[in-house]
């Protein structure tokens, strides 16, 4: 589905829901993250894309004019109500509707003059499976408010308050990839992001060759929240053993000479971030120039890294990048890793445009031969970021 066609759809279900067109309709991204997992919290880098799954929501000023936010998903029973007249809070815990919610929350903080409206939330973003549906909402939220208010923030700005929102509202501590991307991204280019000084930089993948195959594995093991609090307490411990500000300030040599000072789980912890960074970098090289074999090379040694070092893998995203290896290059594959957190979720696989469909259709028959479980992939090529479809 196009993204006009998903709009097109949003407006038909806003209409149902409310009786009459939406006003304004804004779009943002899914992503994958090519390579560069678990460095954004680490003051490192990554290497994500926006992906042509969108989320989208069609609004329109109240019908009763009052100050009253009433927020539809198609993906959940119910609406959610926001009366503008008393301080925003989040809702329950594990709610959908604490991203936006913190979002006009981050809004309103801004003094941005806030009316009543009614929107509906349509998205093709798989959610569950590390492709960033949560930042997806959250900026396409932004970019609602930013049409409804006339208030246009810096995109970096922009990408901080989302992940504000997701901080405090939905209680996750996310690094800064995921709505970066989301905001930032540009068609046929990857977004190279130096998580420290929060600059990003755009790296043409205009090669129209190779595309990116997701495949996500429809299992989410339950381990997820409380190691990923792990992780980074351990990665914490190895910044305070190396006496550095973070892992981005070590390198492979200084790691190893310190090594004696942290216990052989923190030290593992520590090699794949430093490792992962001067993956990421190398990729983002390999991208420029299309060298699509070193880019490959990178995408495996990262999956390794996360299931050998990082331990967050998991059988089933082991099987994917087991069967894209015995595809290899010959097949049409380059490479593959898992992407997102960890613990099932998607993997990405580098692969040859002209190459894709005997790919997929391969890769979907033996991982549910070796899994019993059936996959769901697509195709993306790197898409545009946020973006107004309606105002």
């Amino acid at each position: 589905m196009t993204l006009d066609e998903l709009g097109h759809q949003t407006a038909q279900q806003f209409a149902r829901t409310y009786g009459r067109p939406p006003h304004w309709m804004a779009a943002a991204p899914g992503r994958v993250n090519v390579i560069g997992e678990h460095t954004d919290y680490n003051d490192g880098f990554v290497l994500p894309m926006a992906i042509e799954r969108y989320t989208v929501i069609a609004a329109a000023p109240a019908a009763d004019g009052k100050g009253r936010i009433q927020l539809h998903s198609t993906a959940s029973n119910g609406a959610v109500s926001l009366d503008l007249s008393e301080p925003v809070k989040p809702g329950p815990k594990g709610a959908w509707s604490n991203y936006p919610v913190g979002v006009i929350a981050g809004f309103l903080d801004r003094g941005a003059k806030l009316g009543g409206f009614d929107a509906q939330v349509h998205s093709t973003v798989p959610l569950g499976g590390g492709l960033s549906s949560s930042a997806a909402l959250e900026v396409a939220t932004a970019t609602l408010l930013e049409e409804i208010t006339g208030q246009q923030l810096d995109p970096v700005d922009k990408a901080l308050l989302c992940q504000k929102a997701e901080h405090d509202y939905a209680g996750m501590p996310c690094g800064i990839m995921d709505q970066f991307i989301s905001v930032m991204g540009k068609r046929d280019h990857l977004l190279l992001v130096d998580c420290r000084s929060r600059r990003p930089e755009l790296v043409p993948m205009s090669d129209p060759a190779m595309a990116l195959l997701v495949v996500n594995t429809n299992v989410k093991h339950e381990l997820t929240g409380g190691e990923y609090a792990k992780r980074r307490a351990q990665c914490e411990r190895a910044t305070k053993a190396l006496g550095v500000a973070s892992l981005r300030d070590a390198d492979a040599d200084m790691l190893e000479r310190t090594r004696r000072r942290m216990d052989e789980v923190v030290y593992r912890r520590a090699r794949h971030v430093v490792s992962e960074n001067e993956r990421t970098l190398l990729a983002a090289e390999g991208v420029r120039a299309s060298n699509w074999p070193t880019v490959g090379q990178l995408m495996y040694a990262s999956h390794a890294s996360l299931r050998d070092d990082y331990e967050v893998s998991c059988p089933e995203l082991d099987a994917v990048v087991e069967i894209a290896l015995d595809i290899g290059r010959e097949g049409g594959v380059a490479g593959c890793r898992m992407t997102g957190g960890g613990f099932g979720g998607c993997a990405v696989a580098l692969v040859r445009t002209d190459a894709v469909a005997a790919v997929s259709e391969r890769v979907a028959a033996e991982y549910e031969r070796r899994t019993k479980i059936k996959p769901a992939l697509f195709v993306s090529r790197p898409a545009a970021g946020a973006t107004v479809l309606k105002g």
